[in-house]
């Protein structure tokens, strides 16, 4: 079962103007940046209550972010709902028919365990899971 809505990924051009509007016009604090190579991308959270907003920039056009803005623009990119323990949802979704894009968890944003679920079995939304990492 989701836990609740940990974020909501925005695919960004470059992160510095973008978070200087979320800082500036929006109010969000900025509480975390970091490269994750694994995934090709520079990531920020922003606190939204107990939730976040993570923008992505891509470290290259060739990196999944990247052909998503080719593709689509900048804009939203995901949801991502926290989960307790995600080898057990994961299951569950196999379970259910939804196909994922990660088979095993990985490492995502500060040490967290993430996978995806295609979009093509999620309305259309690309859904990723989220474990926080214990210190989190």
């Amino acid at each position: 079962m989701f836990d609740r809505i940990d974020h909501v990924g925005i695919a960004v051009e470059a992160i510095d103007p973008a978070l200087a509007l979320y800082e500036a016009s929006f109010e969000m604090k900025l509480v975390h940046r970091e490269t994750v190579e694994e995934q090709g991308v520079e990531a920020v959270l922003l606190d939204l209550g107990e939730n976040h907003i993570e923008l992505l920039q891509p470290l290259d056009a060739e990196s999944p972010v990247g052909r998503f803005l080719a593709r689509n623009g900048p804009g939203m990119h995901h949801i991502a709902y926290q989960v307790s323990d995600i080898e057990s949802e994961l299951e569950r979704l196999r379970a259910a028919g939804i196909e994922l894009i990660d088979q095993q968890p990985r490492i995502g944003i500060r040490g967290s365990r993430v996978a995806f679920a295609h979009p093509k079995y999620t309305g259309g939304v690309l859904t990723e899971l989220v474990q926080p990492a214990e210190d989190h």
